[in-house]
């Protein structure tokens, strides 16, 4: 199977981060776990003007049989803003070759980090390949992020290290369309001292990849928002959110699950997620782009 040429030119998860980078903002990706959070992202991005991504861990896929992935792909096509499908942290290739092969994403994370070096970067370029001949954009993660998230393989175990400039260059030689680098961001929760990033490293990486691939921060869990305009102005174009868009949601959720009707739990849960995802969107300089 081979895609045409110009296949990149229409894919959205491409296009979305083209524009962001070249408008010199971010554009959030966020985790979305049930039908609340769906509807609260997309709505907010329309309330936003703004792009963005919604991305899922493979737990979607297996728990709900891939029903949450095709409800979220019909609700981008019906909204008002450019919206793209992403699959997280793809760690199982059975489930990569599920995704590309039968659900709707814009792009999938071959995220081959828990593997030796060689084995990594053979692994990342089979499935890079894979995923292009099906249209579908790639991300990638050179070093490792420490930490773990829903679903996805802890890596704590495994010696951390930052990203260096071979690891840019053997990544970039895959045909990966974005980047996710180590500087000293972790998967879920920071220490008491908070995020400690290593931003020359950053800005390195970035002249060193000269435009050829868009760069994603992971790990922003507990960021403020003067950090994350720290990030975006040294050229992250991808900015994977979990807790930052949802926090409200479940304290929402724990505190009135008792007190209100389901439905209207259901309701003024959607709109946390609205108002909260609206906050970090203009944080982020995305409002208003799309």
């Amino acid at each position: 199977m081979a895609a045409p040429d110009d296949w990149k030119a229409t894919n959205r998860t491409i296009q979305i981060l083209k524009a962001a980078e070249e408008g010199k903002y971010g554009v959030i990706a966020a985790i979305a776990y049930n039908i609340e959070q769906i509807l609260g992202l997309v709505r907010a991005a329309e309330k936003a003007h703004s792009p963005l991504i919604i991305q899922f861990f493979p737990w979607a896929i297996t728990f709900s049989d891939g029903l949450l992935v095709r409800t979220a792909a019909d609700a981008a096509r019906r909204a008002k803003v450019p919206i793209s499908i992403h699959l997280d942290h793809a760690q199982d290739e059975a489930i990569i070759k599920r995704a590309a092969d039968e659900l709707p994403f814009d792009s999938i994370m071959v995220d081959m980090s828990h593997y030796e070096k060689a084995e990594n970067l053979a692994k990342t370029a089979r499935w890079v390949r894979y995923c292009h001949e099906r249209r579908i954009a790639t991300e990638a993660e050179p070093g490792r992020i420490e930490g773990g998230e829903d679903g996805v393989m802890d890596t704590a175990d495994l010696e951390a290290s930052k990203t260096t400039p071979e690891e840019v260059d053997d990544f970039i030689a895959t045909g990966v369309d974005a980047l996710a680098p180590a500087i000293g961001n972790v998967h879920g929760e920071y220490g008491p001292e908070g995020p400690q990033l290593d931003f020359e490293r950053f800005a390195a990486i970035r002249a060193q990849v000269n435009g050829r691939v868009r760069l994603v921060l992971h790990g922003t869990n507990g960021f403020k928002s003067e950090l994350m305009k720290e990030c975006i102005a040294a050229g992250v174009s991808k900015i994977n959110v979990n807790r930052l868009v949802l926090d409200d949601y479940y304290t929402h959720l724990r505190s009135q699950v008792s007190n209100v009707p389901h439905t209207a739990l259901i309701e003024q849960g959607v709109d946390k997620v609205i108002a909260q995802t609206v906050e970090w969107m203009e944080i982020c300089g995305s409002a208003g782009k799309a």
